[in-house]
């Protein structure tokens, strides 16, 4: 069965939710993040591009922080579903944060534009869902909204860098 993409709005912190729970949805919708009222996960995806740019990490840590995001990103997008009732609520945002991260696991961005071109690659591919980035999304809970935009990460990385390298030439 698809997912449904009913828009939700933002919820700080669901009413019957325990402490834990409450903890593992902030985390879910990125903190701050998730209370934009408008297009969430593109702001996630800017913010992580940006610190990408600024912080300009290397390949070693892109691959273990986004695992760590992944894991815990799961976890938490699963309850932030359950307490609000709905399937990949829009202001999860945990999920572009790591599939735009990964978009520089290739090349790390040097300029703005590198920056920028990973930031556009990532919400391309994460938007248009080519295949089998759409099958993801059946996965279970939190995974299914996690291993989509990890994927679409990929495919924009492998994009980034074939681009850098066209142009460069």
């Amino acid at each position: 069965m698809p997912k449904s993409y009913a828009i939700t709005v933002p919820t700080a912190f669901p009413r019957q939710a325990t402490g834990w729970e409450r903890l593992q949805h902030l985390i879910a919708i990125g903190g701050p993040i998730g209370f934009i009222p408008w297009v969430p996960a593109t702001w996630a995806s800017a913010v992580v591009a940006a610190l990408a740019w600024w912080l300009r990490p290397g390949w070693i840590a892109v691959a273990a922080i986004t695992a760590g995001l992944y894991l815990v990103g799961g976890f938490a997008a699963t309850t932030s579903e359950r307490l609000l009732a709905t399937e990949d609520p829009r202001n999860v945002v945990i999920d572009e944060l790591a599939g735009q991260l990964i978009t520089f696991i290739f090349l790390v961005p040097a300029s703005g534009v590198l920056a920028l071109a990973g930031f556009v690659l990532f919400r391309i591919f994460d938007i248009s869902k080519p295949f089998p980035i759409r099958r993801l999304e059946h996965l279970p809970g939190g995974w299914g909204i996690m291993s989509d935009d990890i994927l679409a990460g990929i495919y924009a990385a492998v994009a980034l860098f074939g681009l850098a390298h066209l142009f460069a030439h």
